[in-house]
């Protein structure tokens, strides 16, 4: 394919939000559905992507390279293998589908979606980019718009969750910088295929620092505790359709980090930092889990549940099997599709209760049938209910983990039993019992509010009753992790 279809569906957003910052005047509508048309033009051209992919070649495919600063061997490389091309699908997704949530967004309706489409186009960049600098690039462009997004548009505390957001992933962005820099000096390369041939025992800085430095750069992303205070808080006081793309995409690039430099680049250092990684993981898990337990706005609630499920990912990644992280790269998909529809559905909710506090609410079922029967789906995929999509992320990181981590597996596992609680809970005390009589004339969904959440819903259910060909399409990118750890 001569045609340059990556690069096209990286910047299609951008070039988006320039029709509409350059737009003189234009009206709300007219604003929305351009958003609309092109976001859905990039999810149209993944999809293309996805139909002319070979999923039996661990090599990226569609590779665009040109020189960019020669000086100093730089260049534009962007390329997708089985690991990135989900990831790529799922932004595409998520980003044409935000732009409905955000559809009654009347506060400077022209620049919320240039922004928007901005953040999108960063997010593509990170998980194409095969250019260490040029991902660096991409990972810094989507800092402005969420600062934006959050601090204008958002509710409660949104300056103060906005600058904390940007104060944690710049400080994250500093320790990568200071690797990304070290390995360069080390090969004189940025490019991630030739660093992962390259011998990298043989260091400016030693290897193991260089490793922990863009590790602690991608846990603050993901997050790892005790560098996940600023999810909550941005999740509480941001937009819907944001706190959809940050859940859903975002805490992803963490994740994807990890198993594309800190596993693909130095396999001999996570092998020796595996049992400290699982460490990590289940702290994430079960506190994470605990915490939520304790929230009583819906939204937060949520946030921390990211927290727990995020967990499950640097598990599978500890094992460092197969199985595993296949299981870890399943999660990252599975919980973007499923952490946004749980946030679709608290934003709806919030839309006609005017509320998110647990003990403001109760029977909504009865006045909201649509938005409790999804809620109640988003929830039981969040649990892990056989036949959702969550619950073969899980069993493929536990299948995976256990042969090696039995104890750690175990814990695991338990974060399960702790996830149904909440989940269970909350949806009891929002959507059954009692109605609360101030919410005796509250409306249920209708239009274009269903879209999002019945697309979501149904991909959820489809990759929970059959996950094959997107296994299949991460099986590649593993194989290549797999034959680097030896």
């Amino acid at each position: 394919m001569t045609f340059p279809i990556l690069s096209t569906i990286v910047f299609l957003p951008a070039l988006g939000a320039a029709v509409i910052a350059l737009w003189p005047r234009p009206a709300a509508g007219a604003v929305r559905w351009t958003a609309a048309a092109f976001t859905g033009a990039a999810l149209a051209l993944t999809a293309l992507l996805l139909a002319n992919f070979d999923p039996k070649v661990s090599a990226p495919q569609f590779a665009e390279r040109a020189t960019w600063i020669p000086s100093f061997n730089v260049h534009y490389f962007l390329g997708v293998d089985g690991l990135s091309l989900p990831m790529v699908l799922l932004t595409t997704l998520l980003g044409f589908l935000s732009v409905f949530v955000s559809w009654r967004i009347e506060l400077r309706v022209k620049e919320y979606f240039v922004w928007l489409l901005l953040l999108e186009t960063g997010v593509l960049g990170v998980f194409t980019a095969l250019d260490f600098l040029l991902f660096f690039l991409f990972w810094e462009v989507e800092l402005i718009p969420m600062f934006l997004l959050i601090s204008i548009w958002g509710t409660g505390r949104r300056e103060y969750s906005a600058m904390k957001f940007l104060i944690y992933t710049i400080a994250g962005s500093a320790f990568m910088l200071v690797g990304i820099l070290a390995l360069y000096f080390s090969a004189n390369t940025f490019d991630f295929l030739e660093l992962a041939k390259a011998d990298l025992r043989q260091t400016v800085l030693p290897a193991n620092l260089i490793f922990a430095f863009l590790f602690i750069a991608y846990a603050i992303k993901l997050p790892i505790v005790p560098f996940h205070t600023w999810l909550p808080d941005a999740h509480t006081d941001a937009p819907t359709a944001v706190s959809v793309i940050l859940a859903g995409v975002l805490l992803k690039m963490g994740g994807y980090a990890i198993l594309r430099i800190n596993v693909g680049l130095f396999p001999d250092i996570v092998r020796d930092v595996a049992p400290w990684l699982a460490a990590l993981a289940i702290v994430n898990v079960l506190y994470g889990a605990l915490i939520t337990l304790a929230q009583r706005d819906l939204k937060r609630l949520i946030a921390y549940s990211s927290v727990s499920h995020m967990g499950y990912v640097l598990l599978g990644v500890a094992a460092l099997t197969p199985v595993s992280l296949n299981g870890a790269a399943l999660q990252m998909f599975t919980h973007g599709t499923i952490t946004g529809l749980l946030f679709m559905m608290v934003g709806l909710t919030y839309d006609k209760a005017h509320t998110r506090q647990l003990d403001e609410l109760g029977g909504l079922a009865r006045r909201m049938p649509v938005i409790a029967v999804v809620f109640v789906i988003a929830g039981l995929a969040s649990l892990g209910l056989p036949g959702m999509s969550g619950f073969v992320a899980e069993i493929l990181v536990f299948l995976g983990t256990f042969p090696v981590m039995p104890l750690a597996t175990i814990l695991g596992a338990f974060g399960i039993v702790l996830t149904a609680g909440y989940i269970l809970w909350m949806l009891q005390r929002a959507f059954f019992g009692p109605l609360n009589p101030r919410h005796e004339h509250v409306e249920d969904a209708h239009g274009l509010e269903l879209l999002p959440i019945f697309v979501t819903a149904a991909v959820i259910i489809a990759v929970g009753l059959y996950p094959s060909p997107i296994t299949t399409i991460f099986a590649g990118g593993i194989r290549t992790l797999v034959l680097a750890l030896g």
